[in-house]
């Protein structure tokens, strides 16, 4: 199978040279004042994307004077660059998000004019879609891109107005996709700064990511000549905006990875430091079993599933916004979880700024929220999960199934039991119309998160051998057994859609003493993982 991404030593290079510029520039102490002051550094930001840095080009086809970097390429960047700042990764989000309608969306044309000075020049470029009243709702948009024709009826410009909310890099940007109105539907604009009527708002005090510009932009009366319209052609920015979630949605879950195991990483360390009634933390499991292993089992979860969507991706399938939102949700709740425990295993020391998992916890929040918040990715995995199974006669699910079964020092036989339960249920809900309440499709979509997470890194562990991965994945396999079933029956008892003897027959499908068994050696498998990453060692 043939990948487009990166070479591997081109990678780690451009990795390395991040690392070495953010430790140079960028040093904790500068990063702790820059967050306690509310202060995006534009010039640091500026120089992520001059020619010592280049942080941008691997994000920009090679044939515009970028790198071609593939989904796993951005991956990798994004998780590297959150276990740094999540800030100043954000502000490298909203220069490739915002580039993404140009490099989709326009004609050969307009590509040629725009990319290579995106890649030379090094624009900071903003993605404004978000509106006050819209959100994360992007066929909602109010702001209006009026004609303006000449005497012959031709569109020669289009004048632009409306406001756009929560736009990254908003006030600092010398570029804007815009997403507004046409008489023919919504649709993409280029607007770049200076444009009169373009200006700045209100700057956005923020709970955390406090290193990135978020601010309001205001659009009164611009105009913009007709060929800054996106494709030279109306209606198409829906479709536009959509083509690219599977790369976005896969670059903010790098960012929950990344962020959540700089977070795991601290509390590992004082773990192996911090002594409480004669032994250290590391030694006592009401510590690694609770606060450590399994954040270190998700998280191993997150980027099995991760790396299996940019492989997809980079394989040539590009439709994958399922499987980018599947990602999305379960590494940025993983982040979340990994950056919450991480407070609670410092203590006193985890709740004061200057051990940073404190600041880590309010900028992973983030997460959740933007590229499209988790109850909107529930809403759309548990609709379109729900239809590919029941439209597949349960071979969607099944296949998976049948693919790890096999791969029993990994918890396969586990995972395989749970998705064939899921199919079962997803084709229940179908015919009962459950799914048309959105309380029960959110339900099933955290089983369906669960279940394709866990399969892949089932997958993940028995293709590499690897002793610690595979006690991961089976303490993983071994949580969802339990979990979506006893999810599952729930709603489905809490619904009373089936009769006594439908529900008693779903009750055996689920097989709850099954799930049970298969709990057996669990112990000893979280003590294994506790002292293999408290210790290197397996």
């Amino acid at each position: 199978m043939t990948f487009a991404r990166l070479d591997a030593g081109d990678l780690d290079l451009i990795v390395g040279t991040l690392k070495e510029f953010t430790d140079r520039i960028t040093p904790l102490d500068r990063r702790m004042q820059w967050d306690e002051s509310d202060t995006c550094p534009e010039d640091v930001v500026r120089a992520m994307l001059g020619p010592e840095v280049g942080l941008h080009l691997p994000f920009l086809p090679a044939e515009y004077g970028g790198m071609g970097g593939g989904a796993y390429d951005i991956y990798r960047l994004s998780c590297e660059f959150a276990q740094i700042d999540l800030g100043l990764a954000t502000s490298m989000l909203a220069v490739a998000l915002g580039t993404d309608p140009i490099r989709v969306g326009c004609t050969e044309a307009q590509r040629r004019r725009w990319l290579p000075r995106i890649a030379s020049e090094g624009l900071i470029v903003a993605y404004a879609v978000t509106e006050p009243e819209a959100g994360s709702n992007v066929q909602n948009v109010q702001t209006e891109a009026l004609r303006i024709t000449d005497a012959d009826g031709k569109v020669t410009h289009y004048q632009l107005t409306g406001v756009k909310q929560f736009i990254s890099n908003g006030s600092i940007a010398d570029l804007y996709t815009v997403l507004a109105k046409t008489p023919d539907g919504p649709s993409f604009f280029i607007v770049e700064r200076g444009t009169p009527g373009l200006t700045s708002g209100k700057h956005e005090v923020k709970h955390g990511i406090r290193l990135s510009d978020t601010a309001q932009v205001l659009f009164e009366g611009v105009v913009v000549p007709a060929d800054q319209l996106v494709g030279e052609k109306e209606g198409e920015g829906l479709k536009q905006a959509n083509e690219v979630f599977g790369f976005t949605r896969l670059m903010v879950a790098g960012f929950g990875l990344g962020a959540g195991t700089a977070a795991l990483n601290k509390a590992i360390a004082y773990s192996k430091q911090r002594r409480q009634m004669g032994t250290l933390l590391c030694e006592k499991q009401g510590y690694t079993h609770k606060l450590l292993v399994p954040n270190s089992v998700r998280l191993a979860a997150a980027r099995a599933y991760i790396e299996h969507v940019a492989d997809l991706l980079d394989s040539g399938n590009k439709d994958r916004q399922i499987e980018g939102a599947i990602a999305k949700i379960f590494a940025t709740e993983a982040g979340n979880i990994a950056a919450d425990d991480a407070v609670q295993a410092l203590g006193g020391y985890g709740y004061c700024v200057e051990f940073e998992v404190e600041k880590i916890r309010r900028d992973v929040r983030i997460l959740r929220i933007y590229e499209g918040t988790s109850e909107i990715l529930q809403n759309i995995i548990g609709l379109y999960r729900m239809r590919e199974s029941v439209r597949s006669k349960g071979v969607f699910y099944g296949a998976m199934a049948d693919q790890v079964e096999p791969f029993a020092e990994s918890g396969g036989p586990a995972a395989a039991k749970t998705a064939r339960f899921l199919s079962t249920a997803l084709a229940l809900l179908f015919h009962e119309k459950l799914g048309r309440q959105q309380y029960a499709l959110f339900e099933c979509a955290t089983a369906i998160v669960e279940v394709e997470t866990a399969v892949a890194l089932v997958r993940a562990a028995g293709l590499s051998g690897d002793a610690l991965l595979q006690a991961q994945a089976r303490v993983c396999a071994s949580d969802v057994a339990l979990s979506v079933p006893t999810r599952l029956l729930k709603l489905f008892s809490a619904s009373c859609v089936l009769g006594t003897a439908a529900l008693e027959d779903f009750r055996t499908a689920a097989d709850l003493p099954g799930a049970i068994a298969l709990q057996s050696g669990r112990l000893a498998d979280l003590d294994f993982i506790a002292r293999a990453i408290t210790t290197g060692t397996d």
